[in-house]
């Protein structure tokens, strides 16, 4: 694709490119995102594009405001769904302060500190997210309802799949912008659908994350659908996840993970990784599920792991090991959901690892029985624990964590927990229709 100034500047020119939309993400992972035109584009990779930094969420004061956002330009890409005359193109970024020094609080700074770290170690890391969401219908007003679409289920096809042609949309133009699509099909619940990127390098495809739900959320608009990649929008069904599979490669270009004479095949490092992962993913569940609704998908019954224990091949646990060897050995954490920031969330995975090589932390013998059939006292015997119950409970981990503050920094860190504690403290004193329906006509 492209790689630097130079090369950005030449297809502004020869596709006719008339403004660029220049973007990053707040501390949560809301894109924030203004055009500038083309003629203004080479300035600004050169002296930055100035904003106030006061105005987005858990950044900073409004007495040290200024900012500016450097352009990356490996990350520009032709949006396809616009014109093609006076076209339209996005622009990601790495926010600055006025001097030129990084922002600590920029959640793409986090992680290329965390890559940074990783390559120290001799390694840099590879993830391929499999994204799930909904697709329902307008009211007439266009505002978002949960009608749904379709009634279709696992891999269905028209005509339960109704929505299939604004998936295809969806995959031809993620294909016009680089993206290398390994699946693309409906999922289990109705009007819910999974795209999966092929593996990439962490930062590639974090960028990439970003740009995914821009794109869903851009051209269900367009087909008259609203999009949403809300954990649990409705009740009796599966919600929707994000499985990050993650690998390491060294710097010869091996997998760290795969041994062929390992036992299943593994690495040493790979099993020290899982013990990483597993030891960390109470204190950082609140990073990779962050909201209140996330907490209503990860409850027994709708596939979701609750329980931290690793497996080859165990569906039920939270970490999975995929049955392909080699170049493809990875680990699969199968708790986040797609409204994480995926700066941070992969940032936290790929420091928990890392520390788990480090001190060489054990994960203990995989589990091969299925645990929701278990009783709590059989969990309990088995030493399995579980995630955090709800966003306070994760925020109570999170909080009282050295490693997640260490990893996203002193400014990050405080301003991320007391955002959600907000967002908690305004969900417990709502009163909600449940609770209406379950008690007004009793008491």
């Amino acid at each position: 694709m492209y790689k630097t100034k130079e090369d950005v500047l030449q297809a502004v020119n020869e596709y006719d490119v008339k403004f660029i939309r220049t973007q990053f993400t707040d501390t949560f992972g809301a894109i924030k995102s203004w055009a500038i035109p083309s003629e203004d584009l080479s300035d600004a990779f050169s002296e930055g594009i100035m904003f106030d930094g006061s105005s987005i969420e858990g950044f900073t004061r409004i007495e040290e405001s200024d900012m500016m956002l450097m352009p990356d330009p490996s990350t520009f890409r032709i949006l396809p769904w616009r014109p093609k005359e006076g076209s339209v193109a996005r622009l990601l970024g790495d926010v600055k302060l006025p001097d030129g020094s990084p922002f600590i609080g920029d959640p793409r700074y986090v992680l290329k500190q965390a890559i940074e770290e990783a390559k120290s170690e001799g390694y840099t890391m590879n993830v391929g997210p499999e994204l799930e969401f909904f697709v329902f219908k307008l009211d007439e007003n266009n505002n978002p309802t949960t009608n749904l679409t379709d009634e279709g289920g696992y891999f269905d096809f028209a005509p339960l799949d109704r929505a299939q042609d604004m998936r295809r949309d969806i995959d031809y133009a993620l294909e016009h912008m680089g993206f290398k699509l390994e699946a693309s099909h409906h999922e289990v619940a109705p009007s819910q659908h999974e795209i999966d990127f092929r593996f990439g390098d962490v930062l590639s495809t974090a960028d990439n994350v970003v740009t995914f739900k821009y794109v869903v959320k851009s051209i269900a608009s367009h087909r008259g659908y609203y999009a949403t990649f809300m954990p649990k929008p409705l009740y009796g069904v599966n919600g929707s996840g994000m499985h990050a599979n993650q690998s390491l490669m060294t710097s010869d270009g091996q997998n760290a993970f795969y041994d062929p004479e390992g036992e299943n095949q593994l690495s040493q490092t790979a099993r020290y990784y899982v013990g990483g992962l597993l030891n960390h993913i109470k204190e950082f569940t609140a990073v990779t599920n962050p909201l209140v609704n996330s907490y209503k998908r990860l409850v027994p019954g709708y596939e979701a792991p609750i329980y931290i224990t690793w497996s080859d091949r165990n569906r039920s646990s939270l970490i999975r090991i995929p049955a392909t060897r080699g170049k493809g050995t990875r680990v699969e954490l199968r708790c986040p959901d797609p409204t994480c920031n995926p700066y941070l969330a992969f940032a936290l995975m790929l420091k928990a690892g890392l520390n788990g090589i480090k001190n060489e932390i054990d994960p203990g013998d995989p589990t091969s029985r299925n645990i929701f059939n278990l009783t709590p006292e059989e969990r309990k015997d088995m030493g399995i624990g579980s995630l955090p119950a709800n966003l306070k409970e994760a925020l109570d981990y999170m909080s009282n964590s050295e490693f997640v503050k260490e990893t996203l920094g002193d400014h990050l860190f405080e301003h991320y927990i007391a955002g959600k504690i907000a967002e908690w403290d305004d969900y417990k004193a709502q009163v909600h229709p449940w609770e209406v329906d379950a008690y007004l006509g009793k008491f």
